[in-house]
């Protein structure tokens, strides 16, 4: 029960707990160290379960954690409990009737006597761990308030963790206690005596002949240490895994961090070692020679017109600012001070930057900027920057002129199109609409040349570049073999059904030809069912022997249904005048009635006839 006791009592006293001031104190192991009056001091461990009442009056509880070493070296974090008590010396001497021998030996007993007390520790997640400290009291040598001190060391063989929370009990008293965490520990300068806190330092030496610097350890460690580089101690520190530095980025404020990485926690050494003047020459200058002065912001205010400067350098500067009249050396009435404070902030690139802002300054002409730092031995300037603002709002106004003519002239040109688009549109038969990108079936003539199917192809392809879904019998000789002809051509209807669509036939002297041998043999084959065997002509093909002979059938059982020229256009080649015939009447009378175009001059009438959708006078949409 005790025990639970003591695990409440460590869950609800683990709060934040103030932090001492660490000493060293010297040890060997377990120790009490006894006040006068007190001898036989010896420490025992304790059974938390049933642990053994105090035979003396604890007043006072200290518990604090040191630094416990041997000879100031294996220095570790140990426990310190200094416990105050008081004990009556009058406590049960009084005479009950005894003998003059008897009241001798007791008067002898009574100049000593025997005490214990036990102290009881634990975190809030562990078991409490009690020691019980027995001694001798000298009842002659107490003093007359009877008070007695016993300080009780307490260690571990790796020592006490960091940051450990303890409660610590004796009697009715109870004292809470924190160990200081490992950078307090670490920053006092212990080093030396605890083995955590030991961290890499270096010296430097200048290569001139390789313009670097080297950094050399001190502690003749082979595992090169993590490091990284700021510039001024409040810095951001970039990471850096080379014992060189460049030469030119060495600067006065330059500071290096440097630890080892061992899997535990470690310290860091934070080194500035070329901030003396005398250290390193180019340190100071690399900070004159990287100084920067931004162009110069002008803004309006309420109060009026505020220019602003950003100066950047390496480290923080010190010295002052100026402004200068332009073309002219008399110092103006305005400036400012160059402080390392502050004001200064480092930007993305590692850089210090300071802003220096001047009110109510005349602009015409912008004045230029002065600067004196500490340590130069001339001024830095005139910094003057041109007066651009009218000639940049110039500039911008013609920009936006001309980009306006532009978009103007474009305009126009679009609004041009869609006007003759309209106007050629009610010319062939009323108001259409421009519609979506079809789908071309385009036919080849019987009995093509390479010069002809040259030519087809090139309209295939520069159908299919202007968007549409173009289908061309001459890329689909493998379909065509294993379907035939007419199923080919019919499935290329049926999408031509489902997007919309035209079929365009090349016509060329070929061609025309066969359209007449065609309709002559179809007439014979006609005159043949009803009787009149007058002729007894050869069949000279199968209407299914070509793409060509099978479009003939189309287009004529299409005309039957008043719907040939919504689905079939005719097109033919500007370069075999004399082959095919120039006007509708001369065509074959199945062919008759049907769009013809002439390419490449009637290009655009013939993609305005496959892209548009009739509104008024009929549609073109195929069924």
């Amino acid at each position: 029960m005790l025990a639970l006791g003591w695990s409440f009592w460590c869950i609800l006293l683990s709060l934040h707990m103030p932090l001492h001031g660490l000493e060293i104190f010297e040890h060997d192991s377990h120790k009490v160290i006894c006040s006068q009056g007190l001898s036989k001091c010896k420490m025992k461990d304790e059974m938390p379960v049933n642990p053994s009442k105090n035979t003396v009056d604890v007043q006072t509880l200290k518990p604090d954690f040191k630094l416990c070493c041997t000879n100031k070296t294996a220095c570790a974090l140990c426990l310190v409990i200094d416990i105050e008590f008081n004990i009556d010396p009058d406590e049960d001497t009084e005479d009950q009737g005894s003998s003059g021998s008897e009241m001798e030996e007791y008067r002898e007993d009574k100049i000593t006597s025997q005490g214990s007390l036990t102290v009881c520790y634990c975190t809030e997640a562990s078991m409490p761990k009690c020691k019980k400290v027995v001694f001798t009291v000298n009842n002659e040598a107490l003093t007359q308030q009877n008070q007695l001190k016993i300080s009780v060391v307490i260690t571990q063989s790796d020592g006490f963790p960091f940051e450990i929370s303890l409660i610590v009990r004796s009697s009715s008293i109870t004292e809470r206690v924190a160990a200081p965490s490992f950078n307090e520990v670490c920053s006092q300068e212990l080093q030396k005596t605890l083995p955590e806190c030991q961290v890499p330092k270096f010296t430097f030496a200048v290569n001139s002949k390789m313009n670097q610097v080297e950094l050399q350890l001190e502690d003749g460690n082979k595992i090169p240490p993590s490091m990284c580089i700021q510039y001024e101690q409040k810095g951001r520190c970039q990471s850096w895994n080379r014992m060189t530095i460049p030469l030119y980025s060495v600067t006065r404020c330059m500071c290096l961090q440097l630890w080892y990485e061992d899997g535990q926690r470690s310290t860091r050494s934070l080194q500035c070692p070329f901030n003396k003047s005398d250290s390193l020459n180019e340190s100071q200058k690399n900070i004159w020679e990287n100084i920067t002065v931004s162009k110069p912001h002008v803004q309006m205010t309420s109060f009026g017109e505020m220019l602003s400067w950003n100066v950047s350098a390496p480290c923080r500067l010190d010295g002052k600012v100026w402004l200068l009249k332009k073309h002219s050396r008399s110092r103006s009435a305005f400036s400012q001070q160059l402080e390392n404070g502050t004001a200064w902030k480092q930007n993305i690139k590692g850089l210090w930057v300071n802003t220096f802002v001047f009110e109510n300054v005349p602009l015409r002409p912008l004045p230029c900027l002065m600067m004196r730092v500490k340590g130069m031995e001339h001024d830095l300037g005139p910094f003057c920057f041109d007066d651009n603002a009218g000639r940049w709002r110039w500039s911008l106004l013609a920009t936006a002129v001309m980009l306006l003519a532009f978009i103007t002239v474009l305009l126009l040109w679009s609004f041009h199109k869609s006007i003759k688009g309209w106007v050629w549109s009610w010319q062939h038969g009323g108001i259409v609409k421009i519609g979506k990108m079809r789908h071309v079936v385009l036919l080849s003539p019987p009995d093509v040349d390479d010069a002809t199917s040259k030519l087809v192809c090139q309209i295939g392809s520069n159908l299919s570049d202007k968007g549409f879904s173009v289908s061309v019998d001459q890329w689909s000789r493998r379909e065509q073999c294993n379907w035939g002809p007419l199923p080919w051509l019919h499935s290329q209807l049926l999408e031509l059904n489902s997007l919309g669509g035209r079929v365009l036939l090349v016509l060329t002297r070929r061609a025309l030809e066969r359209t007449e041998e065609w309709m002559h043999w179809n007439k014979d084959i006609i005159n043949e069912s009803m009787g009149n065997k007058e002729n007894d002509l050869p069949k000279l093909w199968s209407p299914y022997s070509d793409l060509f002979t099978a479009s003939l059938s189309l287009i004529q059982a299409d005309k039957l249904l008043d719907r040939a020229g919504k689905r079939f256009v005719l097109v033919k080649f500007d370069s075999h005048p004399r082959e095919t015939h120039t006007r509708d009447r001369c065509l074959p009378e199945l062919l008759q009635g049907l769009p013809l175009f002439s390419l490449p001059s009637q290009n655009q009438s013939l993609l305005a006839e496959l892209t548009v959708t009739k509104t008024e006078r009929g549609s073109y949409g195929g069924r």
